[in-house]
């Protein structure tokens, strides 16, 4: 435990007027800590294969992110050309320093400008790469770190992601856990500074319960669902 970390939760326990805990209620929580118990999950959500990527996208798209099949990486670049261009959006984006984007075939699309790292908001373009998908309510799971700043989600008007179908889980416990081995087997034994959920743009509905898009973030969100190149996606 840091130092600083350490000074807080002392002068938290000075003020409940207790020490340290000991014995078995200690050796209880560190067992909750290590083998975390699953809440409930959803039936909706307890599907495989197409299954789960037919229910990712419909509850993503009922929160009104637009979604993009393709079949394969080497079709990304391409698709993000064209959903520019359909929504007469400048060839120019800023995305993340991520191996998965780093490796697409950009030569593909010559026209479109790339930039890498965070964004100070003068971007109207970003584009990031999911860590995972849940099905259950749609959902972008995205890690903050050197190759996912976190900037990059939420400040440019139009934020694009990169979700490999084989990356989407049904559950909310099944991405926790799938990220908690993810760090496992880096040898960390920590998670990301910031892991954030996407679940469609933002939206308000303060003023007279009306919907408003992009009021706090992202007007748009699209989702680039890329197939393993076995079968043609429709």
């Amino acid at each position: 435990m840091s130092g600083a970390r350490g000074q807080i939760l002392g002068s938290i326990r000075r003020s409940l007027g207790r020490g340290e805990v000991q014995g078995e209620v200690r050796s209880a929580l560190e067992e909750r800590l290590t083998k975390p118990k699953a809440g409930l999950i959803p039936k909706r959500s307890q599907l495989n294969g197409k299954g789960l990527v037919d229910l990712f996208c419909a509850m993503a798209e009922g929160v009104q992110a637009s979604i993009d099949r393709v079949a394969d990486m080497e079709a990304v670049p391409e698709a993000i050309n064209r959903y520019l261009a359909g929504q007469n959006l400048p060839a120019r984006i800023k995305m993340a320093d991520h191996d998965l984007l780093n490796a697409l075939p950009w030569d593909k699309v010559p026209s479109l400008t790339r930039l890498t790292g965070a964004t100070a908001g003068d971007d109207q373009v970003s584009l990031s790469a999911a860590f995972a998908g849940i099905a259950e309510t749609g959902t972008a799971m995205l890690l903050s770190g050197p190759d996912g700043p976190t900037t990059l989600n939420f400040l440019p008007e139009t934020h694009m992601v990169v979700l490999p179908e084989e990356a989407i889980v049904g559950a909310y416990e099944e991405a926790w856990e799938r990220l908690r081995q993810h760090q496992k087997d880096k040898g960390l034994d920590h998670l990301p500074r910031t892991v954030n959920l996407i679940t469609g743009p933002s939206r308000t509905g303060d003023i007279e319960q009306t919907i408003l898009l992009g009021a706090h973030g992202p007007h748009r969100l699209h989702i680039i669902l890329v197939g393993d190149g076995k079968e043609k996606q429709g």
